[in-house]
């Protein structure tokens, strides 16, 4: 069946906004607590992941037809693990600081369940077109939410923020206007849970809002 306009948009913005794998579905928040204590760390992990999705979904999606059911998870875990491999050996070659700081978490990609669970839930159900879709969706929608978390957390964790080009590690940006206020706490593992359940909180009380109001909206156009 041939593949909607509709159903093509869908692909791509309901990983971003409707089903955010972070904010909404909970899904891979491992690496969200431990990554977000700087704005660097955050986004870097975000376009990792976002790497590993793109390649893993066009891949399971041109295989899906031929891996047999009964080892498919299996199949698409050396998947997953062979384009991590790939993208950790880049970031090591061309942004080895940026490597440095994030460390083991970039292996640990292998099992983020948000990865392995578009794999298995989308791409394997899935054309190519949409599962790239799906997966710059749900790439930008991590990116987006641990990027917000890990600026919010530096800069109220430590009065400023410092932003590095990732292919030198020099400072681009550096500004700490409220150091003397800085709540270090934020920047500290219990700093993390609660970044990260006011961010859900937060996100979740827009999108009821947003909700309640498209729904009054409607009902007006229906009375007219």
């Amino acid at each position: 069946m041939k593949e909607t306009k509709t159903s093509l948009r869908q692909a791509f913005t309901n990983p971003i906004f409707k089903e955010n794998p972070i904010l909404v579905t909970l899904l891979g928040l491992c690496p969200v607590l431990i990554v977000t204590d700087t704005f660097d760390k955050s986004w870097g992990m975000g376009i990792a992941v976002l790497l590993v999705l793109i390649f893993t979904n066009i891949f399971i999606s041109l295989i899906r037809k031929i891996v047999p059911n009964e080892v498919r998870i299996p199949v698409f875990i050396v998947i997953i693990a062979c384009f991590v491999t790939i993208v950790e050996r880049l970031m090591n070659a061309y942004t080895p600081t940026l490597y440095s700081s994030l460390g083991v978490i970039i292996s640990m990609i292998t099992v983020n369940c948000i990865v392995l669970g578009r794999g298995e839930a989308f791409a394997s159900k899935n054309g190519v077109l949409p599962s790239l879709l799906d997966a710059i969706g749900t790439g930008i929608g991590f990116f987006l939410a641990v990027s917000v978390i890990g600026l919010v957390r530096e800069f109220l964790g430590k009065g400023g923020l410092t932003i590095s080009n990732p292919f030198t590690g020099v400072a681009i940006f550096s500004a700490y206007p409220l150091e003397d206020y800085a709540i270090s706490f934020l920047c500290d593992k219990g700093g993390a849970f609660l970044m990260l359940g006011l961010a859900v909180g937060i996100y979740s009380y827009v999108r009821i809002k947003l909700d309640e109001r498209k729904e009054k909206e409607a009902a007006q156009v229906e009375v007219k």
